[in-house]
């Protein structure tokens, strides 16, 4: 807190992780034919051009209820990208409205741009004790500190650790229920919850602004009708997780109509648990392990006829030679056969990965089987071989 506060933050109970919403038909998701349509033709741009053409605001969150795209054209400008980013997603992680999260920051130390020792230099506190760019006291980190970005280890003086722990904070101190109360909680003087209230406003976009998260009208469209999860997009080229529901990818609008299909097969698996049972054929098998759940995607996606999955049955080690070398634009895909078998894939900006056992920081961190992951480093046990799809 800034120095000068009334009153330092006063450490509480352990916040306990927001609980995820039932994913709406995941037990019935969609399972193609020999005869039924292809996914690159489901999502051709000129389906998307017809979809963006019906929808609607009327399902989408509000700006300041969590959405993570509703950032106005000034706080693309006045945040640094590296901090909006980790709001966004830490604000997504405990269910709470990033804007307030950035208010914060933003009045703490300048999104880390203070000049304060405090805020940057690792071990300085200011006068009431407080360090690091969200000026936690050492007893309240000691409560809510958190490992932010997966390096091991939970240091208030790091952007990323005192961000999630800033989420964290809150919404044990009562947000999104009553961000008052949870501001006070903070910092205890009015001035402060005023304070930082008048900056998230300016950071939230007004509605109607390009950044407003947006949904599809149920029906209102073949995209739509074609999958039994929720269909919705969000401006820019970098898919997010829905607020308060960690299994749906939401799909960029600037991303290509194959990105986006791949989108919704990730949304499409995020029910099922690991297992063999989508070998050689991924549709409608009741568990997915991690190659299989590749070969879904790039299936579902049209990079790959089902006919060549079927026939090949690729396994994690066959992925190591596929694709073009390197890194995608859009897609990249990661496997190893040492020491043990593994592939996965990123999407516009988000992991989908079988695998989570201290891999992941996200909302599905303790569940098996298919799910998106967030964390932002690629997983460190095994030598990867780094390829994607030509083109993407």
């Amino acid at each position: 807190m800034r120095a000068g506060a009334a009153a330092s933050i006063a450490p509480g109970a352990h916040a306990a992780t927001p609980a995820r919403a039932a994913i709406p038909g995941a037990a019935a998701r969609l399972a193609l034919g020999a005869g039924g349509l292809s996914v690159l033709a489901l999502v051709s741009l000129a389906a998307v051009a017809g979809v963006l053409g019906t929808v609607s605001a009327g399902g989408a969150l509000a700006p300041g209820q969590g959405d993570p795209a509703g950032a106005s054209a000034f706080a693309q400008q006045d945040i640094p990208a590296e901090y909006l980013r980790l709001y966004e997603r830490a604000a997504a992680r405990f269910g709470i409205d990033w804007a307030v999260l950035a208010g914060i920051g933003r009045v703490e130390c300048d999104h880390g741009r203070d000049a304060d020792p405090s805020c940057r230099q690792e071990g300085a506190v200011n006068s009431a004790g407080a360090g690091g760019p969200m000026q936690f006291l050492a007893s309240t980190w000691a409560a809510y500190g958190i490992d932010g970005n997966g390096d091991g280890r939970a240091d208030r003086w790091e952007a990323a650790d005192a961000i999630f722990a800033a989420a964290r904070y809150l919404h044990a101190s009562g947000a999104p229920g009553d961000y008052r109360r949870a501001l006070l909680a903070y910092n205890h003087a009015v001035w402060y919850v005023q304070e930082v209230e008048r900056w998230a406003a300016r950071y939230r976009a007004p509605v109607g602004e390009s950044a407003q998260l947006v949904s599809v009208q149920a029906g209102s469209s073949s995209l739509a009708a074609e999958t039994n999860t929720p269909v919705r997009f969000v401006a820019g080229g970098e898919a997010r997780l829905m607020a308060g529901d960690g299994h749906v990818a939401l799909l960029p609008l600037l991303a290509p109509a194959v990105v986006q299909a791949m989108l919704i097969a990730g949304n499409e698996l995020q029910a099922l648990p690991y297992g063999p049972a989508g070998h050689p054929d991924p549709r409608g098998a009741p568990e997915e392990d991690c190659s299989s759940t590749v070969n879904y995607v790039l299936y579902r996606s049209g990079v790959r006829p089902i006919a060549e999955v079927l026939r090949q049955n690729p396994l994690a080690q066959d992925y190591l030679g596929w694709g073009a070398p390197g890194r995608g634009r859009w897609v990249t895909i990661y496997a190893t056969d040492l020491p043990t078998p593994h592939t996965f894939m990123t999407i516009a900006g988000l992991r989908l990965d079988t695998s989570h056992d201290g891999t992941d920081t996200g909302p599905n961190r303790y569940e098996d089987g298919p799910r998106w992951r967030i964390l932002d480093q690629i997983p460190t046990w095994a030598h990867w071989s780094v390829r994607h799809p030509p083109g993407l």
